[in-house]
């Protein structure tokens, strides 16, 4: 049985990023504590959200709105779990780099991104619009995130609607997963010695809640910042032999395949190694984590779950009517 019991249990404590203000009546700010642990004043009445990262451009189009600015994970392919909304969105860059100016040509109310790419350049971010940074890694991040940002938007009801949706599929897939099976799993980026997940991370979290057994295990120094996986060589991989390996997919090059040892592991021998969409590098937003989860399910169990189709699964959680 799975060591990991806090998953669901702690996507409970969403308000973590504070709202400070404004209850009054005709208020013209709020200002909200990004995961920085700074003030961020937002005009009331925010609608033009510029996304860097997949994160705010998922959390939108859940709420029925599209982002005015949007970066990429690879350039030219667009998310089947964002449907095709992002295809007449300005491209402003690569996640890590992206183009300030085609940025500010896009006139945002507020710019939502991730903290470790863009805290550097806070200050051009803010000459910009309201720049609000997430940590957007452990499975703790995702509700509160969402939350923030949905009550910028105006719709704080329906993040709680949003949130406690993925707790009851959580529980329901953990529920119709076999009791007596714990597939040891890897989730990885590729490399000569690939970044393997710490349980936490969303992504193995939510592999774990299903039943699964992470070889990286849990975080031992969770007092640390960043400190969301670590480095694993291809003879620690054999040592710990994963059944199952997710590996991030960033396009062709994959040196990991190239080491005589991955031949050796379980995963690749019994063909059960998956080279996984930008719905697990991005997996916070409502509608890529209920992704995850799905394909997950068939991954581990594919005796039990179907494969999910993507795109009608988006479809419904993103609303008929996109502004």
């Amino acid at each position: 049985m799975s060591s990991f019991i806090s998953p669901v249990r702690a996507g409970v404590a969403v308000l973590g990023l504070a709202l400070l203000a404004s209850t009054a009546a005709g208020a013209q700010e709020m200002s909200f504590v990004d995961d920085r642990g700074i003030a961020v004043t937002v005009p009331a009445g925010a609608k033009r959200v510029a996304s860097v990262s997949y994160f705010a451009a998922d959390v939108a189009l859940a709420l029925g709105i599209k982002p005015v600015a949007t970066t990429y994970m690879v350039e030219g392919r667009n998310p089947d779990f964002l449907l095709d909304y992002l295809d007449d969105v300005p491209q402003i860059g690569q996640r890590a780099t992206p183009n300030l100016e085609l940025l500010a040509q896009a006139k945002p109310d507020v710019i939502v991104a991730m903290r470790r790419y863009t805290e550097g350049n806070a200050v051009q971010y803010q000459n910009i619009a309201p720049y609000l940074a997430y940590n957007l890694e452990l499975f703790s991040d995702s509700d509160r995130s969402i939350t923030q940002l949905a009550t910028i938007l105006g719709q704080p009801e329906r993040a709680q609607q949003l949130n406690a949706d993925f707790k009851k599929h959580i529980e329901e897939f953990a529920a119709q997963a076999p009791k007596d099976v714990h597939p040891r799993f890897q989730v990885m980026w590729g490399g000569d010695a690939p970044w393997t997940f710490y349980t936490e991370n969303i992504t193995a979290a939510i592999v774990t809640a299903l039943g699964g057994e992470n070889i990286a295990g849990h975080n031992p120094t969770p007092h640390i910042p960043d400190n969301f996986g670590l480095e694993m060589s291809l003879e620690a991989m054999l040592a710990a032999d994963p059944e199952v390996i997710f590996v991030y997919d960033y396009g062709p090059d994959r040196p990991h395949e190239n080491n005589p040892i991955w031949q050796m592991l379980s995963a690749v021998k019994n063909n059960r190694v998956f080279y996984v969409g930008d719905e697990w590098v991005e997996a916070h937003g409502p509608i890529a984590r209920e992704m995850v989860l799905r394909e997950a399910a068939h991954y581990l169990y594919p005796d039990t779950f179907p494969m999910p189709e993507i795109r009608a699964e988006a479809a419904k959680i993103i609303p008929a009517n996109v502004e």
